[in-house]
């Protein structure tokens, strides 16, 4: 029996993680919260198997929250169920999944990575490593954009040469910040030139 608990602020998600879960004779659900700081409660008093989670809650960071779980029970697996991963999270997490992805993959990721003690990073039809998967987390507009300020293109000129408002660009920029983790244009070259994203 493979045991599970779920974290996420969204109720209507735990729902349906709990309708699929459910329907599998082979898992139990521990506990369901839908605060990270309730869930660190239940986790004093046990701990499952695999804890599915997502990156983005209100009260505490997620990434905060992996990495207490992987300090303070390491045998415990993660799964991130998510939009969009941080790359920070990469050696805390066992596996990670896009939130649209179907039943028989989560349930094909949990067996994976509890069964079979193995990492499950993924997006739609791939499984990566964590280099490939970090590189895959980026769309190609994401990328062109990155090429883009790495040439030194204003955020104006970017939006100019791709027919896109300025406000559509910078919002592209946070998205690239955000799931590269870094704070700063020399943070993202450097980065950029690690993935083989610019030369």
């Amino acid at each position: 029996m493979i045991t599970i608990a779920v974290v996420d602020d969204h109720q209507m998600f735990l729902d349906g993680m709990i309708a699929v879960l459910s329907g599998q004779s082979n898992f139990e659900i521990l506990f369901v919260e839908n605060r990270a700081q309730a869930a660190l409660i239940k986790m004093r008093e046990m701990q499952p198997d695999i804890l599915i989670s997502d990156i983005s809650m209100p009260e505490m960071n997620g990434v905060e929250f992996i990495k207490i779980i992987k300090a303070t029970y390491p045998n415990v697996k993660i799964l991130v169920l998510s939009m969009f991963e941080s790359m920070e999270t990469i050696a805390d997490i066992d596996g990670y999944l896009l939130k649209e992805t179907s039943k028989e993959e989560l349930v094909k990721a949990i067996h994976a990575i509890v069964l079979k003690n193995e990492k499950y990073l993924t997006v739609p039809g791939n499984t990566l490593d964590a280099f490939a998967f970090k590189r895959t987390i980026l769309s190609h507009r994401e990328k062109e954009i990155i090429r883009l300020i790495a040439e030194e293109y204003t955020s104006e000129e970017i939006a100019d040469k791709l027919f896109l408002s300025r406000g559509t660009i910078e919002t592209h920029r946070k998205n690239i910040f955000f799931k590269l983790q870094v704070k700063n244009i020399a943070g993202l070259i450097k980065k950029a030139i690690y993935l083989g994203i610019v030369k």
